[in-house]
């Protein structure tokens, strides 16, 4: 299975929606066009939604952490939602989540941020 990659502005942030399997065949684009609007400057946060997400290996979890660094590097945040059991364990053994922010979905995710209350 491969990746389908849905992005949308909300605000000043950008909602990345992730379905199927982010591995070493899909991580450079993921990263690439993250990248483009990250630089872009329409994007002051991401939130990165794993509900649809089958499988994710070492390479998706570096384009995570890259995207991470370079949001929180222009004073963003990123917060993660929508993860699944099998995807949870790879963050949580990754220590990911002692530095990103998660929660339950999307709406929960935008709250966190202040975008909507």
């Amino acid at each position: 299975m491969s990746l389908q990659m849905d992005m949308e502005m909300y605000r000043n942030t950008l909602i990345v929606r992730l379905k199927g399997e982010l591995d070493h065949h899909s991580a450079d684009v993921v990263r690439k066009k993250m990248e483009e609007v990250i630089e872009s400057g329409q994007s002051r946060h991401i939130i990165l939604s794993m509900k649809e997400l089958s499988f994710m290996d070492s390479s998706g979890l570096g384009v995570i952490l890259g995207r991470y660094k370079q949001i929180t590097g222009k004073g963003g945040k990123m917060v993660v939602c929508d993860v699944n059991p099998s995807i949870y364990r790879l963050f949580e053994m990754s220590g990911l989540f002692k530095i990103m922010s998660i929660e339950q979905n999307e709406r929960l995710a935008l709250s966190s941020l202040g975008v909507v209350s």
